[in-house]
């Protein structure tokens, strides 16, 4: 593509972040690609549409969502870009505290709520929950409320579905449920706290000991495009870079690790865990590797 064609309009979606928005305002000029993006609030309420539709050019994609259409040879390619939200997911598994004290070890034949099986949050909990603090997951028991995003895949017969209509922090208040998955907000009833006592300070340790951070979204790209101008993927991947650049011009260095990492290199190992997660909780068609999650276009951007 040379730099005086006229730029390829591509369809876009992704949420709205700190290190997104400057790209999503116009603030990063290319002349080569231009990023219609559609109005999406709620990102993760379009992943169905990016892996049975194939309805965007560039998309955030959950990672295990991503890795499932992968295994399942639908037509994405990974971008080593993560956007938000990033965060530990230690935080994430919440109880009663109404109904008595919870640990992890105690969580044999316990009812848990999430949204869905097959959820990136729900994947890293059960890895990290089976990792370290030793659970056997085969002792859990799972209530979901929602199919996953790929239509090829099923709960597993041991995962119970919750009514139509049921709530999960109300059914975890009732005592329907022992323990939720939740995403970013934590709910405003104090009862509800975290079933980890101090989650921060164990991401931190889990966080040490892998040398990885629980990516939960990262950006992929239409693979039938990319194939047939491989120069897009590159300048997609500048004006992500470049958008995060300024979302962070002026402001100190963040403390702790990198929760947005960009490269393969700074990615490798976290993907390795989500892959080894992913496969063992039963939820892809075959086993994958980090590289071909990538192409040739993709996998040496920095």
């Amino acid at each position: 593509m040379s730099q005086s064609s006229t730029p390829i309009s591509l369809s876009a979606m992704l949420g709205d972040y700190p290190f997104t928005l400057p790209l999503k305002r116009g603030d990063i000029a290319s002349d080569r690609v231009h990023l219609a993006f559609a109005d999406v609030k709620v990102p993760n309420r379009a992943f169905k549409s990016v892996v049975r539709e194939g309805a965007y050019d560039v998309a955030e994609l959950a990672i295990i969502t991503f890795l499932q259409a992968r295994a399942l040879g639908k037509p994405l390619v990974l971008l080593p870009v993560v956007v938000g939200p990033g965060r530990f997911q230690h935080g994430c598994l919440v109880y009663n505290t109404e109904r008595g004290p919870l640990r992890p070890g105690d969580l044999a034949g316990r009812r848990i709520g999430a949204r869905s099986w097959s959820q990136t949050t729900v994947t890293w909990i059960r890895g990290i929950l089976a990792t370290q603090y030793g659970v056997d997951l085969a002792g859990l028991r799972w209530v979901c409320f929602e199919d996953g995003h790929l239509a090829e895949y099923r709960d597993p017969p041991h995962v119970e579905r919750a009514a139509p209509g049921q709530d999960m922090m109300a059914m975890l208040l009732a005592g329907e449920i022992d323990v939720a998955v939740i995403g970013n907000e934590k709910p405003a009833d104090p009862r509800i706290q975290p079933l980890i006592a101090d989650p921060l300070a164990d991401a931190l340790a889990w966080t040490r000991e892998h040398g990885a951070v629980p990516i939960n979204h990262m950006v992929t790209l239409r693979e039938s495009l990319i194939r047939e101008q491989p120069a897009i993927a590159a300048e997609v991947f500048r004006m992500l870079r470049e958008s995060r650049r300024l979302a962070t011009a002026g402001q100190p260095p963040a403390s702790g690790p990198d929760m947005l990492p960009l490269g393969l290199a700074a990615n490798r190992r976290s993907l390795e865990i989500a892959i080894e997660f992913s496969w063992s909780q039963g939820l892809l068609a075959r086993r994958l590797t980090v590289d071909e999650l990538f192409d040739d276009a993709t996998r040496d951007l920095v």
